[in-house]
């Protein structure tokens, strides 16, 4: 299995980013999937998830900034990340919910005050 995320990088506070994450070996229709994060020196923490019926949370720290979509087709889950602030700098991770799959490299984004 690889959960390989994209569309990190250097963005102003108050930018926007959207993230992707293309599964492989591992279809991601029957997984509850997720966006997570890992802040330097920190745990890594769940941000949004989505359920196989459709279902969405977010964590408090980003909701009504932060947009999560899955698109079953392309096997492919999607974070549509707005009004960034320097506080959401992390790598950025993929994964489903439950049954977590190894983890893939993340990828990095970079908030500037």
């Amino acid at each position: 299995v690889q959960l390989q995320a994209s569309g990190g990088g250097l963005v102003q506070a108050g930018g926007s980013l959207r993230l992707s994450c293309a599964a492989s070996k591992m279809r991601i229709a029957i997984y509850d999937m997720g966006w997570y994060r890992q802040i330097s020196g920190e745990e890594r923490e769940l941000v949004a998830s989505i359920g196989v019926t459709g279902n969405i949370k977010y964590a408090d720290s980003v909701k009504g900034r932060f947009s999560i979509s899955r698109d079953n087709a392309e096997n492919t889950v999607f974070l549509q990340m707005s009004s960034l602030k320097p506080e959401d700098t992390a790598v950025y991770y993929c994964n489903a919910v439950r049954s977590r799959k190894p983890w893939g490299k993340g990828t990095l984004v970079t908030v500037s005050s």
